[in-house]
């Protein structure tokens, strides 16, 4: 059984698992924000820490400044996201005390 999280040019991956936390293949809803961003780590069980970069206005100086923000996300095995990987994360429920993202689409896979 494969689900439509309602996102468009979002397809569900070729492979399946039988993870409860995915929104594909289990019971998670996905809803709200849709950011993209770099894995820089993948060493946590089913869950990868993304870099979002996105610039930030002073009103003082008039100009734009550069931040970033780490977002952990869950790893469905289905997407499998390692590090370098280009994702994108929706916002969905909150699965643990700092996890409320999860990753549902690799844009672009790491060289090597």
């Amino acid at each position: 059984m494969v689900r439509n999280i309602g996102i468009p040019g979002v397809e569900p991956p070729k492979k399946t698992c039988d993870d409860p936390n995915c929104p594909f293949h289990g019971r998670l809803s996905v809803r709200g924000k849709l950011i993209e961003g770099v894995v820089i780590s993948d060493k946590p069980q089913r869950t990868v820490i993304v870099r979002h970069d996105y610039l930030h206005y002073v009103k003082k100086y008039r100009r734009y400044m550069r931040k970033h923000s780490h977002i952990p996300a869950h790893n469905p095995p289905c997407l499998d996201a390692r590090e370098g990987d280009r994702v994108l994360i929706a916002e969905c429920r909150p699965l643990s005390k700092t996890v409320a993202f999860v990753v549902v689409k690799v844009i672009e896979r790491a060289q090597g």
